[in-house]
């Protein structure tokens, strides 16, 4: 097999190394919160004890996401936070015993964990959804570090609690990390919200079998846009970006900052500029960026959302006394994960074709519009003709250890956004004679083309292949593999 060429153009819908696809709060830069268990006190020899799990409560709160004299919009949250941030050392484990104190049933996903398959989070396929007022223990230990989601996952009923607000995010912090001044985590959501800003119901098949759930309001950890970032002249941040929307893909522009992608869906990469300052951020999809504050007071910079004419998500002031910068390093990379192999032998490979089917089709000579759906509401969408269903047998089984190339072809008429559940994957060129030099676990395959991944399956289990846009996840827009 030819080595990847971190020079060769992408195909739509992928992203290389040396270029993605270009696709009022006032918070300080502090790091955040890490809301972990502190580790275990030593038992004696031969006695080791379990850290105590701490408890997290999804539960109705109140949020305000509308400027007054609008009253606060009625949500669901994790904890005491809108947006909790979890975050631990790479070989801690994580114990966590959720409560489930809302009216609907509930599991969470931690999206992009090579997790073991009971603690994957999904209600109905690997674990009994968390009846309300039943709360269940999430007991695990993460093999890699990186930046992760805490999603809502319950085989058909996923959107309400996350367009409620139900999300957050896990951090595994490397035992060597890069040295930054600072380290923040961003959370991206969207609420559906009415001109009372209430949010608008739940359930209609017309946003399944369309775009899903887009939101009317955009926030940042819970808290209105823009919001206004403060760091000391010449500070070196470390940002995690992650989306949380149950739909909305977009593009995001970083304007007067020179960022650098450092890891892609949490997996260190060898950092580069994004083309044209631009990166896509489909939900489900993370970025860890490194960024140097410009040594001069009052330089200001911005990361906007490409929507519309432009919509500020953020502002980076540098303020007060600058940070010493003599004998500071360039930006480099983070530590590169040495539990992932090298490379994928791919002549052996078991090879799969899926083809992605179902929805509405937009009417080009209407734009915006689209052809209402006429099919059955439990089945709007379809992968090789089924519906994704809790009972339904694994679309293929792979011993252990064995290399898996999927080819997707997307013949929808949206983009379509999926997740690889208890993996990561690479993404082939079109030829099959390389990769992209970057691992995800969140692909993104515009209408009407493909895309060929591959992985070796050597986590086992029964895993999914899933839209990470809900609304499409909770209307049969997934599959599952077995690892045995």
């Amino acid at each position: 097999m030819r080595k990847p060429d971190p020079m060769a153009q992408p195909e739509p819908g992928s992203f290389s190394r040396r270029g993605l696809l270009a696709g009022s709060a006032a918070l300080a830069l502090m790091p955040v919160s890490a809301g972990a268990q502190a580790p275990a006190e030593k038992a004696p020899a031969g006695k080791a004890t379990p850290p105590e799990p701490r408890s997290l409560k999804a539960a109705p709160a109140k949020l305000r996401l509308k400027p007054e004299p609008a009253p606060e919009t009625a949500v669901w949250r994790l904890g005491e936070e809108a947006a909790p941030i979890l975050r631990i050392k790479l070989g801690e484990p994580l114990r966590l015993r959720v409560e489930n104190g809302t009216d609907r049933p509930l599991s969470l996903h931690w999206h992009g964990v090579r997790n073991r398959n009971a603690m994957d989070g999904v209600g109905g396929v690997t674990q009994e959804p968390i009846k309300p007022g039943d709360s269940f223990t999430y007991d695990f230990t993460p093999p890699d570090a990186g930046t992760f989601l805490i999603r809502p996952l319950v085989i058909g009923g996923s959107s309400e609690p996350s367009g409620r607000g139900l999300a957050g995010m896990l951090i595994v912090e490397e035992p060597s990390p890069p040295t930054v001044d600072q380290d923040l985590a961003l959370l991206l959501q969207d609420w559906r919200l009415d001109e009372a800003g209430a949010l608008q119901p739940f359930g209609q098949v017309a946003f399944a079998a369309a775009a899903g759930r887009l939101g009317s309001v955009v926030t940042l950890n819970g808290r209105p846009i823009p919001l206004t970032l403060e760091a000391r002249p010449g500070s070196r941040l470390r940002l995690r970006l992650a989306n949380a929307c149950n739909a909305r893909g977009l593009r995001i522009r970083f304007d007067g900052l020179k960022a650098y992608v450092a890891a892609v869906d949490g997996q260190p990469t060898d950092t580069f500029e994004p083309l044209k300052a631009t990166l896509p951020l489909a939900p489900g999809t993370r970025y860890d960026l490194l960024l140097d504050l410009p040594a001069q007071a009052g330089a200001a910079g911005a990361i906007t959302a490409l929507i519309g004419q432009g919509l500020p998500l953020a502002t980076l002031t540098a303020a007060g006394e600058p940070v010493a910068q003599a004998g500071r390093a360039a930006i480099g990379s983070i530590p590169e994960n040495k539990r992932l192999p090298t490379e994928i032998r791919l002549q052996n490979a078991l090879r799969r074709d899926l083809v992605l089917t179902g929805g509405v089709r937009p009417d080009k000579t209407k734009p915006g519009a689209e052809t209402p759906y006429q099919g059955d509401p439990a089945k709007v969408w379809q992968v090789n003709g089924a519906s994704g269903a809790a009972g339904a047998p694994p679309l293929f089984s792979v011993k252990r250890g064995g290399v898996v190339v999927l080819a997707i072809r997307n013949d929808t008429g949206f983009i379509q956004s999926l997740h690889l559940h208890g993996h990561v994957f690479r993404l082939l060129h079109q030829l099959d004679d390389g990769w992209e030099p970057y691992w995800l676990d969140t692909v993104q395959i515009p209408e009407g083309r493909s895309a060929q991944i591959a992985f070796v399956a050597d986590n086992p289990g029964r895993w999914l292949l899933s839209a990470t846009v809900l609304e499409r996840f909770d209307n049969g827009l997934w599959t599952s593999f077995e690892v045995s």
